[in-house]
């Protein structure tokens, strides 16, 4: 049996993606894997330069964009290996991430998932680790206090800035850019919830991780390069409201109507803020009009989540 199935979900991103394919099998060692790219129907050339430049590679070619978690799944589906490690396109391992990444879950057989330390391209931490979203955590954001506070225990709890990322440690959820997962687990828990089109599910996944007694570590041992949103910069306001309407979904299936409720009238306040307080902004930097065009569709549209 492989010790890991590495899965790349590619979209439009070519270039990303091959830098992603070279940097694994220039960098792991003593694993044995296989690589498992999932292509969402990319219309530049993505399909064909995988076939041509990695030719080991298993290519899964979608006719069309199914979504992050369904195609995660479908790689999931026809992996051989003890681990899985789901990894962007734009996400760029070094030497020794996947080796050490193996060892430490055979090192931790409690551990259900790991994440290595994500970071920018200009070699800066990247916050890559989170608590599970709540509606304490979702008032912090929309009234300012994470963002006036960042580094605040209970303000920035959410994104767990205060952290350093300098230890090993357990915690809720880890990014999707680079998720390593026990296939036992995964055999327990399940894959991915495909009703999640993109964002939350990862959370969500997680949280199901968790609720099964698997617990989720982040370790600095090793690193990644992490574009941030390298194939959704693409399209941005459509993917400002995917997020939202993900995070309703993440309420909706684990803490209830109640929490829905709840949840709209927060967000309608956090919205409804940027879209005020965005008004003068856009005619000082014409380049935040889009964002601030998603926000006024997010509070039009938030009764509909």
């Amino acid at each position: 049996m492989l010790d890991v199935s590495i899965i790349v979900v590619n979209w439009n991103a070519r270039e990303l993606l091959c830098r992603c394919l070279q940097c694994v099998e220039s960098t792991v060692r003593r694993a044995s894997y296989e690589i498992i790219v999932v292509d969402n129907g990319s219309t530049d050339g993505s399909q064909e330069m995988v076939k041509r430049d990695f030719p080991k590679t298993r290519l899964i070619e979608n006719t069309q964009n199914i979504g992050f978690a369904a195609a995660n799944n479908q790689g999931m589906a026809i992996s051989q290996g003890r681990y899985v490690l789901l990894l962007n396109s734009d996400a760029f391992v070094k030497e020794g991430t996947i080796d050490t990444m193996v060892a430490f879950m055979d090192a931790h057989p409690d551990a259900g998932m790991a994440a290595c330390k994500l970071l920018y391209e200009d070699g800066t931490v990247q916050p890559s680790v989170t608590r599970f979203p709540t509606l304490e955590t979702e008032f912090y954001t929309a009234v300012g206090l994470e963002k006036l506070f960042p580094n605040s225990p209970v303000f920035g709890k959410y994104m767990m800035r205060y952290w350093d990322h300098n230890d090993a440690r357990e915690v809720d959820v880890i990014m999707g850019a680079f998720m390593l997962a026990r296939q036992e687990a995964i055999e327990q828990v399940g894959r991915m919830d495909a009703s999640f089109f993109m964002y939350s599910e990862e959370v969500d996944w997680c949280y199901r991780f968790k609720q099964a007694g698997w617990k989720i570590y982040s370790t600095p041992e090793v690193e990644a390069i992490h574009i941030w949103g390298g194939t959704s910069r693409q399209v941005r306001a459509e993917m400002l409201v995917q997020l939202y309407r993900s995070r309703v979904q993440f309420f909706r299936k684990h803490y209830g109507s109640a929490s829905v409720r709840l949840l709209k009238l927060i967000l309608g306040l956090n919205f409804g803020v940027r879209v005020v307080l965005g008004y003068p902004v856009t005619w000082l930097l014409p380049q935040a009009l889009p964002k601030h065009v998603a926000f006024r569709r997010l509070l039009v549209s938030l009764p509909d989540f």
